[in-house]
């Protein structure tokens, strides 16, 4: 499974969720959050050990378990930093050494499934920001797991990513469209957002008033982080019992403070190059923004002109393409701060 869906949205809550179903259940995790610097053979090297030992502790390894063992350490040859597994076992040469990921990630995967199936357990790696992988990284986890789910061995992966993740996992493997399900999470629908406001409240015997409540939504479109950000400030703003639109108002500038200074500051951080590319689509307006009017923004001649900062936006993870020709920010209300901080002439 991979979860897309915008920054704020809650995919690394789910993850957090999945990791505590899976142990209750007595299958074994392991999660890791992938960023640009995220070395792709080093970490999932670590996560297998983790899962191995899990599995099946060094002193009581059966022999599936001992083979993975010697499999990882063919694999780990190619990694700078020489990790052991703390069973004494030779490197398997000939498997998972080729040095084609792919081959070797499927090597080393087949393996460790096998070793759960002998220990009568499964294993669930968990990855977050799946979207920073490089294309050879992506269809190596993808082919790997392919072998997997061929073989019906207890090993998965849940993974999270922006809206963009769909379309490299689809080119990076033909078959990652029948391998995974996509499940696309957004903004809460009203009644779902009423409540992640006012029943966490009234367990606490605070009520909101229905208008404070219907403030909010306006506010925060339904995204569930903007949501959480209204609930904390007004609820110490407002003297109670009851939250009223007064205090939903009274908070409204530190929420906008709060979320400036961390949830959008922090990402435009990323893009000092690109600003300007930025500020173009923010100053047209609500998306989606077509590539064609943002050169002409710019005053390029077309969009091809701009192709290259776009590619290396996307590759950031602050636009994404919904559909041919269009962009879109990832990170909600991404337009609005941007005109009320980066006028279009100052960048």
């Amino acid at each position: 499974m991979l979860i897309t869906g915008l920054r704020g949205v809650g995919k690394t809550v789910l993850l957090n969720t999945f990791e505590a179903i899976a142990e209750e259940s007595g299958l074994r995790t392991a999660k890791s959050e992938i960023t640009h610097e995220t070395e792709f053979r080093p970490l999932i090297s670590r996560l297998t050990r983790r899962a191995l030992l899990a599995v099946s502790p060094a002193k009581r390894m059966k022999e599936r378990a001992r083979r993975a063992a010697a499999i990882f350490k063919a694999f780990t040859l190619r990694t700078p930093e020489g990790l052991e597994i703390g069973v004494d076992v030779g490197a398997m040469l000939g498997r998972a050494d080729s040095g084609d990921l792919g081959d070797d990630l499927s090597d080393l995967f087949v393996a460790l499934g096998e070793a759960a199936a002998e220990h009568e357990t499964g294993i669930v790696f968990l990855l977050d920001e799946v979207q920073f992988l490089e294309r050879a990284e992506l269809e190596a986890l993808i082919a790997a797991l392919h072998q997997v789910s061929q073989r019906e061995l207890p090993l998965t992966l849940a993974g999270a990513g922006l809206p963009q993740l769909p379309a490299p996992t689809g080119a990076a493997k033909s078959y990652a469209e029948r391998l995974f399900r996509f499940p696309a999470i957004d903004r809460l629908p009203g009644q779902a957002a009423r409540d992640a406001l006012e029943l966490p409240a009234r367990a606490e015997g605070v009520d909101f008033e229905r208008a404070a409540t219907s403030r909010i939504l306006e506010l925060t479109e339904g995204y569930p982080y903007f949501l959480q950000e209204y609930g904390r400030h007004v609820w110490n703003v407002a003297a109670g019992p009851t939250i009223t639109v007064a205090d939903v108002e009274r908070a409204h500038d530190l929420v906008q403070l709060d979320l400036d200074e961390s949830f959008f500051r922090i990402r435009i951080g990323r893009a000092t190059a690109e600003l300007a590319y930025l500020a173009a689509m923010a100053h047209l307006g609500s998306g989606p923004y077509r590539s064609g009017e943002i050169a002409t923004r710019l005053g390029r001649p077309g969009p091809e002109s701009v192709a290259p900062t776009r590619a290396r936006l996307i590759k950031k993870g602050l636009i994404y393409s919904p559909s041919y020709g269009l962009n879109e920010f990832t990170v909600p209300q991404f337009d609005a701060f941007i005109r009320r901080s980066f006028p279009l002439k100052a960048s």
